[in-house]
């Protein structure tokens, strides 16, 4: 099992500035969806999505979504634990707080 925990507020923030990273960068992607599951769920389940549309794929959706999947694992602030018969242990991911991370 798995079991995915996030400061949720700011994971929140953070998708966010993702989302308007996306569009900054690749303007004539039209609609980006992103989503992170939390909680227990089992391996092999989906527990993240990153979709981007636009026109044509050639208007850079796909790059932009492979861009989401990166960021969203280097500044979201969600965290990983594996459960299995021998015990439990926390995936290290690459977030690390920073002084910017202050929200309200």
């Amino acid at each position: 099992m798995l079991e995915y925990e996030a400061y949720e507020a700011m994971a929140l923030d953070r998708m966010q500035q993702v989302g308007a990273e996306i569009r900054q960068r690749w303007p004539l992607v039209q609609g980006i969806a992103i989503l992170q599951r939390i909680g227990k769920l089992a391996v092999g389940q989906n527990t993240v999505l990153i979709a981007c549309s636009s026109s044509h794929r050639d208007e850079g959706c796909f790059e932009a979504a492979r861009y989401g999947i990166d960021r969203l694992k280097e500044i979201v602030p969600v965290w990983k634990r594996e459960v299995g018969p021998d015990g439990s242990v926390w995936i290290e991911g690459s977030y690390r707080p920073g002084l910017g991370d202050n929200i309200e």
